[in-house]
């Protein structure tokens, strides 16, 4: 069955998402004694029927500490990543379930830089390592701004053409699944802020599918949303917290 609404994979896409992140005034930060590292945020085409598969089984997920409560529009969320697929998408990845940290949890392809490498340079690497997609420079959209993790890394966000059905093959070490989210999910969600008590800043959620999307994917995903979809340049995401989970 169709999405309804799906925005539609091709050029005339990749030109206003482009034009819009020239638009915004990028923010670097310097990584002074952090660690730095780099993600990719991949546009790719998807069918609402064929890319809608969720291999976790309902039940699996335990999302007893996602802060404001498992519950979304009068609805209990599970944790699984459905009913999203369809048209012009984003690759976000569902960690291994064995890592030893951070299983299971939400991310985009990406990872710390090596000795030497500029931050294109980490995420095209860690993008055909994790997912086995090989892109190169002319894949390139624009970038998104810098953002500093409470585990002590700042990740720069690089927004990438990853063309109409790429085929994948997916580290197990890393990756449990990837997912192709619809923009048009993505455009229509409404992002969610909670306050908690270990930080004067609110925690950003970004629901999609049956599951909150959190910082830092969650921030680097909402502002792809705000500036290069729906075209606000200069919105600026680092005042929304991580979940406690995710300061490891």
């Amino acid at each position: 069955m169709m999405c309804s609404r799906v925005i539609e994979f091709g050029e005339e896409l990749r030109l206003r998402l482009a034009a819009n992140l020239l638009a915004h005034d990028r923010r670097r930060i310097r990584v002074g004694d952090r660690r730095h590292a780099a993600v990719a945020l991949v546009i790719v085409d998807s069918d609402p029927d064929r890319d809608d598969v969720e291999p976790v089984p309902e039940g699996a997920v335990d999302m007893t500490d996602v802060p404001g409560g498992p519950v979304e529009a009068g609805r209990t969320l599970d944790g699984r990543m459905v009913g999203v697929a369809g048209g012009a998408s984003l690759l976000l990845c569902r960690r291994s379930l064995g890592m030893r940290r951070h299983a299971g949890q939400w991310a985009l392809p990406g990872g710390r830089l090596d000795a030497g490498e500029e931050p294109l340079e980490a995420a095209l690497r860690e993008l055909e390592e994790e997912v086995g997609l090989a892109l190169g420079r002319d894949a390139v959209l624009g970038w998104l701004d810098d953002y500093v993790t409470r585990s002590g890394f700042v990740i720069s966000p690089v927004v990438l053409w990853g063309g109409g059905d790429p085929e994948l093959a997916l580290d197990p070490d890393e990756v449990f699944a990837v997912y192709r989210v619809g923009l048009h999910a993505l455009r229509d969600t409404t992002p969610r802020l909670v306050e908690i008590p270990e930080s004067a800043k609110p925690v950003l959620q970004l629901p999609l599918g049956n599951d909150l999307i959190h910082a830092p994917t969650g921030a680097m995903v909402f502002q792809f949303r705000e500036v290069a979809l729906l075209g606000r340049a200069g919105e600026r995401v680092d005042g929304f917290e991580e979940p406690v989970f995710a300061w490891r």
